[in-house]
């Protein structure tokens, strides 16, 4: 991409906005492009940063869903305009289409809705958003109708953003990769079932997998923070909390376990369920949209929300070898179809048609 070669990525440390940043990142920089990458939100930590090999630009703006207002967030917006000036970004790969805003952008956005609180309601709670949600997802529809293109991580989030916007143009389908967490499997005595993600978020299941662990006669070890940005907070009382892990810890974690569950009710792709795939592990998932698109004939699925039914699923994992060995060789087939590589290749390829002053037609 010669008309391109200095990119600005936005991102933010909290999740798995984070990891896919660091890949992608990565992979623009082994096709030659320069890249700068901009935090917003609670700052990285060491190990975060040193996993990161492109120039970092930490700032202390809001996120779209923790800032206070419509003028924070359209503040947050101007000064990542500035920062993609400053830089002499030829490209800019927003995060969130809601920090937009109505900022003069120097060059051409590809915002990516990794995911966004009009869906997560409509998921979750049900109903008429409340007022401070209300306010940010008008920004994400002014956000989603401004970008030179939109980027879904899957097809079944595509089609949520669909329903919950009037339109969405120039919206492109990008699967999220990964490259597979260095790790070897390791046979302990009792291996535990694995679970990671947001813990403080209630749309990642994690109080379903805590009733769940009060019967299953296996422990579950849950990865991930408990209490959010937006002070949202989780309090286990059965899972084995391990609080927020680095890759390495992860691999461990991975390599040690018996099988992988996931029980949110709302996910617009997974990194930690293809992480999970990758390294081998059995799949036990809530049936939704997302994970049947990526995970369907590779994982068992359980309804949304029924602990006893997360635990009859890993039981008959954890007790049927055959089973665990013919699911695990699936899901490892499957995670295949997600590399690292691929989605920066197809992601650069969306930034070098509009570079070119191409409209490509959303895929």
């Amino acid at each position: 991409m010669t008309t391109a070669p200095h990119l600005l990525i936005t991102t933010d440390a909290v999740g798995g906005v984070w990891s896919y940043s660091v890949e992608l990142a990565a992979g623009f920089a082994r096709r030659g492009i320069r890249v700068t990458v901009v935090t917003l939100g609670p700052r990285p930590t060491a190990a975060q940063c040193a996993a990161l090999h492109a120039d970092l630009v930490q700032t202390d703006l809001p996120l779209d869903w923790t800032a206070s207002s419509r003028a924070a967030l359209d503040a947050a917006a101007a000064a990542l305009a500035a920062a993609a000036h400053h830089a002499g970004a030829d490209s800019v790969h927003l995060h969130t289409p809601a920090l937009i805003g109505h900022a003069a952008w120097p060059c051409p956005v590809v915002a990516v809705a990794h995911s966004c609180v009009a869906t997560w309601w409509r998921a979750v709670r049900g109903g008429a958003l409340p007022a401070d949600l209300a306010w940010r997802a008008d920004a994400m529809a002014a956000g989603l109708a401004r970008a030179d293109a939109v980027v879904a991580p899957s097809r079944s989030f595509a089609r949520m953003l669909l329903d919950a916007y009037p339109a969405v143009p120039r919206l492109h389908v990008v699967h999220n990769g990964r490259t597979p967490l260095a790790g070897r499997r390791t046979k302990a005595a009792a291996p535990p079932v694995f679970t990671a993600g947001r813990l403080w978020d209630e749309a990642k299941g994690a109080a379903t997998l805590d009733v769940t662990a009060r019967t299953l006669g296996t422990a579950i070890r849950a990865a991930g923070p408990v209490i959010g940005p937006n002070g949202a907070a989780f309090a286990a009382g059965t899972l084995r909390l391990l609080g927020p892990l680095d890759s390495a810890a992860m691999a461990s974690e991975f390599a040690a376990a018996a099988a992988f569950a996931s029980a949110a009710c709302y996910e617009p792709f997974g990194l930690a369920v293809l992480e999970a795939a990758q390294a081998g592990l059995p799949l036990v998932l809530s049936d939704i949209a997302t994970h049947r698109e990526l995970w369907d004939g590779a994982a068992r699925f359980v309804p949304c929300g029924d602990a006893a039914g997360f635990c009859l699923a890993l039981r008959e994992v954890l007790d049927d070898a055959s089973l665990a060995e013919t699911l695990a060789q699936a899901a490892r087939a499957r995670a295949a179809d997600f590399s690292a590589d691929a989605t920066a290749s197809r992601t650069l390829a969306i930034h070098a048609a509009i570079a070119r002053g191409e409209w490509a037609t959303a895929a």
